[in-house]
């Protein structure tokens, strides 16, 4: 489909697993549970800083969400340490013997002294705002499997705890379930030495077998799941979390390099019509009175619930929005997605596509003279309140902006066709700080143990 060489494809893959033995810092059985929990509580989070004192970038994000969490405790499987209301037990030394016998397998050098750290996370999936995460092998010259495209080198092994299972997300509120926050997971990262989609899915299967090979992981749904981070040479890094399927790690690949071309064509097109970022200061400007004679369709259901109409004018890009970027998805849904994420919004309704919804040229012309456009321009409109209309459209006219510089790096969630969706900014190395209520573990001890048993 492409030359992937000449592209410069490189891919790494992330492979979490979850280890058959009891909570990572706490007794409490590693069981997932079907039914409703029995208790609820609230909690809202707070972004903490970095050794450093600086703030990743993915939690500023989520801070600016401002969500309340709901989370499900079942009394017999989850304790004080899931809720945050004491201090963490001592590491599981089993999960940690584990960890070290796969390390060793893939010929890895296990750190001496093992450091429990923090990596700040304030979606909602750990209560305590932070995953904790210790780093127990790095790789060597020799830590590498075979592919038939290649070696590919092990960069990483770690042993983290789960986080908690998500129930339901609205802009306002996220429900999580805490059976699953807790259970030992160990994840191993790969450099970016894959070049081509079939070799990604090759060497996932390679490390799976060798996981399931120790016979002390989890076997079933959800207890493996692969992370891609793709990137090509014009392109920038990015990170689709939550990859179940092996077979569908080609398609994956290759919508993600199709996706990075359309946006580098659709950057040089837009320099080509001399589109500057000082372009997108026009405003937000309300419409709603333009749209009351539309008889029809979801506008009309919005305007009747007494939601109003919000428009931002995006200048000299008529015909970029409509622009399909992967099978499906067109340019205007990677700007959908930031308004859903940044402003809870359902959706956009943007000017290459208004006359499905019911918008002649008439008012799209008083849309366009409104926002003090003309015939070469686009348009954007949001349905709700002022001020969610405001953070929706400002996150709009921010991924307008970067469409002109560059290809923004994205943590992104995969879509059942293989297609991906923004789900918030790449995380940076700001989110690390030591955990101060584990001590330093020494390995030694355990690494001859775990030796002589292999």
């Amino acid at each position: 489909m492409f030359d992937y060489k000449a592209l410069g494809l490189k891919v790494g893959i992330e492979i979490h697993q979850r280890l058959n033995t009891h909570k990572l810092f706490c007794n409490c059985p590693s069981r997932m549970r079907e039914e409703e929990p029995p208790l609820w509580f609230k909690r809202r989070l707070r972004v903490s800083r970095s050794e450093l004192g600086l703030i990743d970038p993915a939690a500023r994000f989520e801070q600016l969400r401002d969500r309340e969490f709901v989370y499900g405790v079942y009394p017999d499987t989850v304790c004080e340490v899931e809720l945050d209301e004491c201090p963490p037990l001592p590491i599981n030394k089993e999960a940690l013997a584990i960890s070290i016998e796969i390390a060793l397998m893939l010929r890895m050098s296990v750190i001496d002294e093992i450091h429990v750290m923090r990596k700040i996370v304030i979606d909602g999936s750990n209560t305590t705002g932070f995953q904790r995460t210790a780093l127990v092998a790095v790789g060597k010259e020799d830590s590498y499997i075979e592919t038939s495209y290649g070696l590919v080198r092990i960069k990483t092994l770690c042993l983290e705890e789960e986080s908690a299972f998500i129930v339901e997300s609205t802009p306002s509120r996220a429900k999580y379930k805490l059976d699953r926050l807790g259970i030992p997971l160990v994840e191993i990262a790969t450099e970016p030495d894959i070049w081509h989609p079939e070799q990604a899915k090759e060497a996932a299967l390679k490390l799976g077998r060798l996981l399931r090979a120790t016979g002390k992981v989890m076997r079933g749904i959800g207890t493996i799941r692969q992370d891609l981070n793709i990137s090509i040479s014009k392109g920038a890094r990015q990170e689709v979390k939550g990859v179940q399927e092996l077979s569908m790690i080609p398609e994956i690949i290759n919508r993600e390099i199709q996706r990075q071309i359309s946006l580098l064509d659709i950057m040089k097109e837009l320099k080509d019509r001399g589109l500057s970022k000082d372009a997108f200061s026009g405003g937000i400007v309300e419409v709603t009175d333009l749209l009351q004679g539309i008889s029809k369709g979801f506008i009309m259901k919005a305007l009747k619930r007494g939601e109003r109409a919000y428009g931002a004018l995006l200048p000299s890009m008529k015909g970029i929005l409509s622009r399909e970027i992967q099978p499906g998805r067109r340019f205007g849904t990677e700007l959908s997605d930031y308004a859903k994420v940044f402003g809870g919004v359902g959706g956009i309704i943007h000017s290459d596509e208004a006359r499905s919804y019911g918008l002649g040229e008439e008012i799209i012309g008083k849309i366009l003279e409104r926002l003090g456009g003309g015939p070469n321009d686009a348009f954007v409109l949001v349905l709700a309140s002022r001020k969610v209309a405001k953070l929706a459209l400002n996150a709009v006219l921010e991924r307008a902006r970067i469409a002109l510089e560059s290809i923004p790096a994205e943590t992104r969630k995969v879509l059942p066709d293989g297609n991906t969706s923004f789900s918030r900014p790449l995380p940076g190395s700001e989110r690390m700080y030591p955990e101060t209520d584990i001590p330093p573990i020494n390995s030694h001890e355990i690494v001859e143990k775990v030796s002589q048993s292999l």
